[in-house]
């Protein structure tokens, strides 16, 4: 039960960082303006750490669940 857990959460993750590498490329800037550039590229940033944060404690969250579920079971 534990080993498909981590297995499927693996999984997820490597699917969501496939995601998020196809979004990067598919993303085109359109504006001619260089001030419109630069605040393309700063939410870019801002919108892959926010996408890793929410990764990170999705996991986290998913861990705490795998281990309050055996602790519980014992």
């Amino acid at each position: 039960m534990l080993c498909a857990s981590l297995l499927l959460l693996m999984h997820c993750m490597v699917s969501l960082r496939r995601r998020i590498k196809k979004l990067a490329t598919k993303m085109v800037i359109t504006s001619g303006n260089e001030e419109d550039k630069g605040n393309q590229e700063k939410e870019s940033k801002e919108e892959t750490i926010l996408a890793m944060l929410g990764i990170i404690g999705t996991i986290l969250n998913l861990i705490v669940i795998i281990f309050v579920y055996i602790y519980t079971t014992l």
